[in-house]
């Protein structure tokens, strides 16, 4: 006999259909644009939140230097040509802070992102070599010209200089100038894994070549063979050719200024390529 007390089969019941939010994936082309763009700036926003010790310091550092050089040598350093010292001392001054500041900037990114443990930041996102060199040079070349803007008003007011003689030529030495420290400063960065090693660096290397660079002194009254030496200095040619667009007095022809620099952004720049592309000291 069948047995009646079983319970009735249920038919199986399906469950919903779970529906998923349609996420549309974020088209990254062969330049991830919004990427460097970012980079770029969280670096500018990085020196800004700290404007008086980033930008005005360096502007009262180089009115200490004017008031001293004033007082110490006024009249009696006047050049060649009937030049004020001082006229020819306020375009040394403004890009020698260009130079320093821009240096600053790419380095100290990097070693405080190593020293606090968060250069992951920088790795991990998906940005190629070419554009995190890009973003980092960027941002140091962008410091470097406030620093020199606000330098250059300043002085302007305290020592009485004009406009611009040659001012697409001032311009084209200050970006060469602050590219080619921006490049240095990644590279010091990505060598130095503490505070320590990166005074080093700036102590030994940037500020005796921005000071012994034609900044305060005409290097063509320099006796041989040390007028020849300061030839070699990159860092020369970049004040040199910047004062020739300010006041148009130059020590050097300003074409081999300009191939010198063009040449030494090209050597840097390929290196931090390398450096960056290979990990060096980033990914250990």
């Amino acid at each position: 006999m069948k047995n009646t007390n079983l319970p009735h089969a249920q038919p199986d019941l399906a469950p919903p259909p779970i529906t998923r939010p349609i996420v549309r994936p974020i088209s990254i082309g062969r330049i991830n644009t919004i990427g460097v763009i970012t980079l770029y700036s969280r670096e500018v926003q990085r020196f800004m939140k700290v404007a008086l010790q980033t930008l005005a310091a360096p502007v009262i550092t180089s009115v200490l230097f004017l008031m001293v050089f004033s007082v110490a040598i006024g009249n009696r350093g006047n050049l060649a040509g009937g030049i004020d010292f001082i006229t020819f001392l306020v375009p040394g001054l403004v890009m020698m802070n260009v130079l320093q500041n821009a240096f600053a900037n790419t380095s100290s990114s990097l070693v405080i992102a190593k020293v606090q443990g968060n250069i992951v930041d920088l790795l991990m996102p998906p940005l190629g070599p070419g554009e995190l060199l890009f973003g980092l040079a960027a941002a140091g070349m962008t410091r470097g010209f406030c620093v020199g803007l606000v330098s250059a008003l300043t002085l302007a007011i305290i020592g009485g200089a004009g406009l611009p003689v040659h001012p697409l030529v001032a311009g084209v030495y200050v970006l060469l100038g602050a590219l080619a420290l921006s490049f240095a400063g990644i590279l010091a960065g990505i060598w130095a894994n503490k505070f320590d090693e990166m005074a080093a660096i700036t102590n030994f290397v940037i500020q005796p070549l921005t000071f012994l660079s034609g900044t305060f002194y005409s290097v063509n009254r320099l006796p041989a063979p040390f007028d020849s030496l300061a030839s070699l200095n990159p860092v020369f040619y970049a004040i040199d050719g910047f004062r020739f667009g300010m006041i148009g007095t130059a020590d050097r022809p300003l074409l081999t200024g300009f191939l010198c620099l063009c040449g030494v952004n090209l050597g840097l720049g390929l290196l931090c390529y390398r450096a960056l592309a290979s990990g060096y000291r980033l990914k250990s």
